[in-house]
C-alpha cells in the first residue's frame, strides 16, 4: 500500500539532482558570458511562470491535505514531481490507500504527454549537448516551460532552461506547502480564481507565435476546437485528459508536419 509517510525519501533524489546542478553550475563552461546571459534570461522569463504555479498550487495543496500529507510532504511531492494533473491523480489515490503500482501507472498515463514534449525539446538542443544536461532538462518539462523553450530561436541553450527552472520550481513547491496549511481556510471562490492564473499564463505563451504565423494561429484554433469536441463526444470524453492530449498532439502535429514542413534553415 502507498503510505504518505514515505514521501520524504524523495529528498535523496532531490539532493542528488541538486548536486548535479551545482557541479554544472561551478564548471568552467558556465563562466562563459553566453551561458550566464542565457541563464539570467531564463531566470527572468521563469518568474511569471513561478508566480502562476504558486497560485495554482494552492488548490493542489488542498488535495494533498485531504490525502493526509503534511506541509513538508506536500512540498517534497511538488519539488520532485512538477506535474499538476499527475499530482492531483496520485494524491487522490493516496487518499484511497492505493498500491504503489497503481500510483505509478496513473502517473505514467497522466504525464505521458511530457514524453512527447521531451522528444520535441531534444530536437532543439545542439547535438553536442551532453546526456547529463539533457536529463536535467527532462526533470522539469512542464507545459509552460516547454512553451518558452520551444519558442526560442535557433538552438536551445540548456542554461536558459535551467534559469527558468530555478525561478519556477520553488513557486510550485512552496505553493503546494502553503496550500496544505492555508488552502482549506480560503473560500472556494478564491481557490478557483487562483487556478485561472495558469491558463492566462499559458495563453500569454502561445499567442505571440500565433500572431507571427498564420499557420500557427490556425493550428492553435484547431487544437482548441478539437480539444473541446473530444471533451463532449461520447466516444472519447471518457478518456483521461492526458490521454486525449496525447492523441490530439500526435495527430495534429503529424498532419501539420506533413502539410507545413520546416527546412533546416527555418529551424535555425
Amino acid at each position: 500500500m502507498f503510505h504518505a509517510g514515505k514521501l520524504p525519501e524523495n529528498m535523496i533524489l532531490i539532493l542528488h539532482r541538486f548536486r548535479v546542478f551545482c557541479k554544472i553550475f561551478k564548471s568552467e563552461e558556465f563562466m562563459k558570458t553566453e551561458d550566464r546571459k542565457e541563464y539570467l534570461e531564463g531566470l527572468k522569463d521563469g518568474i511569471p511562470i513561478g508566480t502562476g504555479y504558486f497560485a495554482v498550487a494552492f488548490s493542489l495543496g488542498i488535495a494533498a491535505r485531504n490525502a493526509g500529507l503534511t506541509p513538508f510532504q506536500g512540498f517534497l511531492a511538488s519539488l520532485s514531481t512538477n506535474a499538476s494533473a499527475g499530482e492531483y491523480a496520485v494524491f487522490t489515490l493516496i487518499a484511497q490507500n492505493a498500491p504503489y503500482i497503481e500510483c505509478a501507472v496513473m502517473t505514467l498515463i497522466a504525464n505521458a504527454r511530457y514524453l512527447l514534449m521531451s522528444a520535441a525539446l531534444s530536437q532543439k538542443l545542439h547535438p553536442d549537448v551532453p546526456v547529463a544536461k539533457r536529463i536535467l532538462i527532462g526533470f522539469d518539462v512542464t507545459d509552460e516551460l516547454f512553451g518558452i523553450g520551444i519558442a526560442r530561436k535557433g538552438w536551445l541553450n540548456p542554461w536558459y532552461f535551467y534559469g527558468a527552472m530555478t525561478s519556477s520550481i520553488p513557486g510550485w513547491a512552496i505553493g503546494t506547502m502553503l496550500g496544505v496549511i492555508m488552502g482549506n481556510l480560503l473560500p472556494a471562490r478564491i481557490v478557483s480564481a487562483l487556478s485561472v492564473a495558469l491558463y492566462g499564463m499559458f495563453l500569454a505563451i502561445i499567442i505571440p507565435p500565433a500572431r507571427e504565423s498564420r499557420i500557427v494561429g490556425v493550428l492553435v484554433a484547431v487544437c482548441f476546437l478539437l480539444s473541446w469536441l473530444c471533451s463532449v463526444l461520447p466516444a472519447v470524453s471518457a478518456l483521461s485528459s492526458g490521454t486525449r492530449t496525447i492523441i490530439l498532439t500526435i495527430g495534429i502535429s503529424t498532419i501539420a508536419a506533413l502539410l507545413f514542413p520546416h527546412t533546416d534553415e527555418e529551424a535555425s
